[in-house]
C-alpha cells in the first residue's frame, strides 16, 4: 500500500490493543527491521522467532542460543541479524538460511548490541562491568572505547543515526561523544538533576529521522536533546534539553524508551507495570497512556518504523498496539450516506432511463483534452519512508520478506508426481537405495557441501573477570 496515503491528518500514534503474537516460548526482547515488514523476537529458550508482520505469522525460527536471548539487532539491508544471550555469546546470523556466520565469546553478560547504521561489518557491544566494545566482524578484531572514569564501568552506548559518532553514558551522568572511526572525544556533557546532583544513564536512543536523541536516566526523567547542539557545544558543554518528560503523579521509572518512526512521538514503558506513555516530542505533552494487563511487568518496547504501531513484551507475550480503524464507506462511494433509520426514497423521473433525456451536453475541459496522453505505469518511484534524507534510491538487495514453504499435510501422496516406486529399477536395487538415501538428506542452503561450524572468537577484556561461563574457543 502507498505509505503516503497512510499519513492521516489526525494523530499518528496507537490508541488501543490490536492482538498478541504468541511465540510458544517466553519472549524477552523484540526489534523491527528497517521497513517494519519483519519482527525478530528473542526468547528465553534461546530461539529467535521471526514474524512476518503483515500476515502476523511466523516466517522463521532460528535455534540460536542455549541460554535466553537478551538483545537483538537487524543489519541495514535486513539480511543479517546479530544476537546476544545471557551466556555471554554474541552471534551473527544469516536470516535467509538461518546459519550462524560468526560467534564471539565475552567475559561478562551483554547489556545491548547494535549494528553500525551504515556499515554491517561493525557491531557495538555493551558488556556488563566493561567499557563498550566496537567489533569488526570481517577480521574478528575489537576496539575498547575510551571511558570518562575507569572506576565507573556501568556504561551504555549507541550509534547516532548515521553511525558517524558513538554516544556513551555512565552511572555518573557523563555523556561522551566519540568519533566512530578514530574513537577520539568530540563532545561531552553531564546530565544533572537540580543544582549539581548527577544521575545514572540507563539508555540512549536516537530517532530514525532528524537529529534528536533521548536519554533515559535513573531520576525517572527522559531528556530529549538535539545532536547538532551537542556537537556545537563541544567538550564539557552545557546543552539544555529540548524536553523533559516524566510522570509527575506516580513518579514512574522507565524500563524502555524509543521514538516513533517519524521521530514526532516518544513512547516509554513503565518499569512497574504494563503501561505505555506516549508524548508529543515538539510540545512535550502526554497524549496517551496505553494500559496492558494488570500485574504484568514490561520487558521491551519497539515502535514500528513507518506505521503508528507499537510492539511491547510482558509475561513472555508480544502485544501489538495500533490505531482504531473505523470503516468509512464514503471512501468507496462519495455519495454514500449511512442512515439511522429507513427513509422513503424518491425516484427521479429520468433515473432509470436508458438514455438520460435531461442531461446537458458536457463541455470539453482540459482533463478530457489530455485524456489521450500516455501515463507512465512502469516506473516505480522510491518510497520516501524507506529512504534516508541523503539517499535517492531504495536498496534493491534489501530483504523485506522471508519465503515460506507451504505446509503439506501428507507429503507421501503426491498426485502430480511419479509413483513412489517409479525411481527404483529392478536391476540395480543397491544404487536405487543409495539414491533414495541421497534424496532424504536435506540439501544445504547453497546447494554445495554442508556448511562448516561457525568460527568462535574469544574477546578478552582487560580487568574484566570471567564469570565462569567461558570455555575453549
Amino acid at each position: 500500500m502507498n505509505l503516503e496515503l497512510l499519513e492521516s491528518f489526525g494523530q499518528n500514534y496507537p490508541e488501543e490493543a490490536d492482538g498478541t503474537l504468541d511465540c510458544i516460548s517466553m519472549a524477552l526482547t523484540c526489534t523491527f527491521n528497517r521497513w517494519g515488514t519483519l519482527l525478530a523476537v528473542g526468547c528465553n529458550d534461546g530461539r529467535i522467532v521471526i514474524w512476518d508482520f503483515l500476515t502476523r505469522g511466523i516466517a522463521k525460527i532460528i535455534s540460536a542460543h542455549i541460554h535466553p536471548v537478551c538483545s537483538l539487532c537487524w543489519s541495514r539491508d535486513g539480511h543479517k541479524l546479530v544476537s546476544a544471550s545471557t551466556d555471554n555469546i554474541v552471534s551473527q546470523w544469516d536470516v535467509l538460511t538461518g546459519d550462524c556466520d560468526q560467534r564471539f565469546r565475552f567475559p561478562s553478560p551483554i547489556l545491548k548490541l547494535q549494528y553500525h547504521p551504515r556499515d554491517i561489518d561493525k557491531v557495538l557491544v555493551c558488556p556488563m562491568k566493561s567499557a563498550p566494545v566496537l567489533l569488526t566482524l570481517s577480521d574478528s578484531k575489537h576496539v575498547v572505547l575510551p571511558v570518562d572514569d575507569d572506576s565507573d564501568l556501568n556504561v551504555v552506548a549507541a550509534f547516532d543515526r548515521r553511525g558517524e559518532y558513538i554516544y556513551t553514558g555512565n552511572a555518573k551522568g557523563k555523556i561522551l561523544v566519540l568519533n566512530t572511526n578514530t574513537q577520539e572525544l568530540v563532545a561531552s556533557f553531564r546530565v544533572t538533576t537540580g543544582t549539581s546532583n548527577t544521575t545514572a544513564i540507563k539508555s540512549i536512543e536516537f530517532a530514525r529521522k532528524g537529529s534528536c536523541f533521548l536519554i533515559n536516566t535513573a531520576d525517572r526523567i527522559i531528556r530529549v536533546y538535539d545532536g547538532r547542539e551537542i556537537l556545537t557545544c563541544g567538550r564539557d558543554g552545557e546543552p539544555e534539553p529540548m524536553q523533559k518528560l516524566q510522570d509527575l503523579v506516580n513518579r514512574t521509572p522507565w524500563k524502555r524508551c524509543c521514538f516513533s518512526g517519524d521521530g514526532e512521538y516518544i513512547v516509554a514503558g513503565s518499569a512497574r507495570q504494563h503501561a505505555l506513555y506516549i508524548w508529543e516530542k515538539s510540545i512535550g505533552n502526554l497524549v496517551k497512556i496505553l494500559h496492558g494487563t494488570r500485574g504484568e511487568l514490561l520487558l521491551d518496547v519497539a515502535w514500528h518504523p513507518v506505521r503508528p504501531i507499537i510492539a511491547s513484551i510482558s509475561s513472555g507475550v508480544v502485544s501489538i498496539w495500533a490505531q482504531n480503524q473505523v470503516e468509512n464507506w464514503s471512501a468507496f462511494a462519495p455519495d454514500f450516506k449511512e442512515l439511522d433509520e429507513n427513509v422513503e426514497y424518491e425516484e427521479r423521473e429520468s433515473e432509470f432511463d436508458i438514455e438520460d433525456e435531461d442531461k446537458s451536453e458536457p463541455e470539453q475541459t482540459g482533463a478530457d483534452a489530455a485524456e489521450d496522453e500516455e501515463v507512465d505505469v512502469t516506473t516505480v518511484d522510491p518510497i520516501v519512508a524507506f529512504c534516508s534524507s541523503d539517499e535517492e534510491l531504495e536498496d534493491n538487495k534489501a530483504l523485506l520478506y522471508l519465503p515460506i514453504a507451504p505446509e503439506v499435510e501428507d507429503p507421501e501422496e503426491n498426485p502430480f508426481g511419479p509413483p513412489p516406486d517409479a525411481s527404483v529399477q529392478p536391476g540395480a536395487p543397491d544404487e536405487a537405495l543409495a539414491g533414495a538415501d541421497k534424496k532424504q538428506k536435506p540439501p544445504s542452503s547453497d546447494g554445495g557441501p554442508a556448511k562448516k561450524k561457525a568460527r568462535t572468537t574469544t574477546i578478552e577484556l582487560q580487568g574484566v573477570p570471567s564469570d565462569g561461563k567461558m570455555g575453549e574457543s
